[in-house]
């Protein structure tokens, strides 16, 4: 198998872009010839100014202070409305620039970097018409900057403690730096909070409620024990260069910024989303909102990536929750469960014991070793298929407790593009219910191999791409090619002698059908929490604890629980058409280089990436 030499590139696109700070007033009147010249800069002030609003993704990504073109280590992102509304009016300039320049005469390539990185600042920029809510680097526009699934309050300790290693004393006082920013962080959401309910923006009762409830567990243990402490004395210790009284000094300088900072601002969230609660909608669905409708629409586009009306999707998923239902109702008769439907049989399994682990710290362990052994034999069983792995790890964690009741199931984070720090599968333990083994395949082979972390980590080695298309977060690319993932694990016998694993995965796919049913349930018939709950588990056979963070992780994130299934769909139309078109000289993992190695992209840039690969291939 191939690996990427990984170099990077961006200080000198930086460079060039400090050069030529009116080139994005003047890109009209560039001239053809030197249209990438041109185009780079602008490339490297779009990357410059993200990084700029987004200090914790710079460390998220463990750049340098030079590649992220200002030093950040010390810094927190903020949200208030002026500078949220500066950050969206600076990226439409730039994409207005982008646009405009002339790429008639050049290369393939140029043309296609112009298409994706205009496509990648409009999802970055979000809707004009929607000042609402703030510009999340992976979700775009988010409607809701106080929730209980990616509101900064919660993303912001998140991202501190998942960010590259410590390894010097200046790195620990950068740590302490942002804890004792936390109060203007906080309250920078909260001015944002404030604005977008001025424009009679308020998130439904129960994503407020969420929130109110995770920042409260935020604050349950001492603030010596609390994670972000820990995270900072665990990293601490293993710095030879830091004296252990040192070492001692700094915990407790962490301690006092928890003590005197970080805890009375988040008490101040919670007495102020406590407060919203009685304006808060009833209604579940984004149509409740200010022309919510219209916002829907265009989450689809973005999110969904499809122009499919919410009406077709809604009949799609209906479409494909009764084909997996049929496929799964087989194998559990042909395991001797026929009483009930589908989901009523499937409830029965989650309440064997011979599928569960044990709800203690052993059983955690347990599963967790499980995770990693499904990793080691897919690495191995799926070199066939992709020519191409990124160089860098992966590892297996638990969500920390404070972050479990709002998160997923699983969920992956990058590395740095350093590697200093692996690419991170993140299990949620706080239900070992939720967690039945018939699952976990499927699961880790969506996460990490060949899923997540195959294709972002893929993607983050192009380092002869732009900078943010190799951090391109489309979500219909991305999750579908998941979720494609789960499919080739089946397809290459990782479930041959495992048909409860089989029947984990195909619940896995009806669960991704079930969301194209609900979240256009929620936000565009007008559903209700209950309602798209209680179709949810009774489709699925899904516990219901874990049902409900879901139907409100959709409340909050409207659109997204689409990309999953309309991006699978996609992609396993295009392979079929390329076989078809290809017969003998069809390369499965020809084709999986081709999906992948331009990075993540819009499906109408994919379609036309394999519709040339096979006039390409025909000769």
């Amino acid at each position: 198998m191939g690996s990427l030499k990984l170099t990077f590139t961006l200080t000198c696109l930086l460079a060039l872009a400090g050069c030529n700070d009116k080139v994005a007033d003047s890109a009209e009147q560039t001239a053809t010839p030197s249209a990438q010249t041109t185009l780079d800069a602008l490339y490297a002030k779009t990357s410059e100014r993200l990084l700029l609003a987004s200090p914790l993704l710079a460390t998220l990504l463990g750049l340098t202070p030079e590649e992220a073109g200002h030093y950040y280590a010390d810094k927190l992102d903020r949200y208030d409305p002026a500078t949220e509304a500066a950050l969206r009016s600076d990226l439409r300039k730039l994409l207005k620039a982008i646009e405009a320049v002339d790429t008639r005469t050049a290369s393939a390539q140029v043309k296609d970097n112009q298409q994706v990185m205009a496509s990648i600042v409009r999802y970055f920029a979000g809707h004009p018409d929607f000042p609402i809510g703030y510009i999340d680097t992976w979700m775009g526009l988010s409607p809701y900057v106080v929730n209980q699934i990616n509101s900064p309050l919660l993303k912001v300790p998140r991202f501190m403690q998942i960010g590259k290693p410590l390894r010097n004393e200046r790195d620990a006082l950068d740590y302490i730096a942002r804890l004792n920013q936390f109060d203007a962080m906080v309250d920078s959401v909260l001015a944002k909070l404030d604005a977008d309910v001025k424009r009679d923006w308020i998130a439904p009762k129960v994503t407020l409620q969420g929130a109110v409830n995770f920042l409260h567990n935020f604050q349950k243990s001492p603030p010596a024990d609390h994670s972000l402490v820990s995270n900072l004395r665990t990293k601490l210790a293993d710095v030879e260069s830091i004296s252990e009284q040192r070492q001692r000094e700094l915990v407790d300088q962490a301690v006092v910024a928890m003590t005197n900072v970080v805890y009375p601002a988040y008490t101040k969230a919670a007495q102020r989303v406590a407060e919203l609660l009685p304006k808060a909608r009833e209604e579940s669905g984004i149509w409740a909102q200010p022309n919510g409708d219209a916002y829907y629409q265009d989450a689809i586009r973005m999110l969904g990536d499809s122009d499919l009306t919410a009406e077709q999707i809604h009949q799609l998923g209906l479409d494909e929750v009764n084909r997996i239902s049929t496929a799964m109702d087989r194998i559990l008769r042909a395991n001797g469960y026929t009483e009930g439907s589908v989901g009523e049989r499937m409830n029965t399994l989650n309440e064997e014991p011979r599928f569960l682990y044990a709800d203690s710290d052993v059983g955690r362990a347990e599963l967790i070793a499980s995770l990693n052994s499904y990793i080691a034999d897919i690495t191995e069983k799926m070199k066939p298929y992709f020519n191409t792995v990124p160089p860098y790890a992966v590892e297996v964690r638990a969500f920390a407790k404070e972050d479990q009741e709002g998160a997923p199931g699983g969920q992956y984070s990058p590395p740095s593009v350093d590697g200093s720090k692996p690419g991170i599968y993140w299990i949620n333990l706080r239900n070992m219910k939720e967690n039945p083994s018939y699952g976990l395949k499927t699961l880790t082979y969506h996460e990490a191999l060949p899923g997540h972390h195959l294709q972002i980590a893929l993607n983050l080695a192009q380092d002869e791409l732009p900078f943010l298309r190799r951090i391109a977060p489309y979500n219909a690319y991305i999750e579908g090619w998941a979720l494609y993932s789960e499919r080739v694990a089946a397809e290459i016998g990782m479930y041959e002698t495992d048909p409860f694993s089989n029947l984990g995965r195909l619940q896995a796919e009806l669960f991704r059908a079930v969301r194209l049913v609900v979240d256009t349930g929620i936000h565009h018939k007008r559903w209700t929490r209950e309602q798209a709950i209680d179709y949810m588990a009774k489709t699925t056979g899904t516990a219901e604890s874990d049902v409900i963070a879901e139907i409100e992780r959709y409340m909050a994130w409207p659109g997204q629980a689409l990309g999953y299934k309309l991006g699978q769909l996609k992609i396993l139309a295009l392979r079929e058409e390329a076989k078809q078109a290809l017969g003998e000289k069809f390369d499965l993992a020809e084709f999986h280089d081709l999906v992948l190695l331009g990075g993540a992209v819009p499906m109408s840039v994919l379609d036309a990436k394999v519709n040339a690969w096979i006039v390409t291939k025909q000769g």
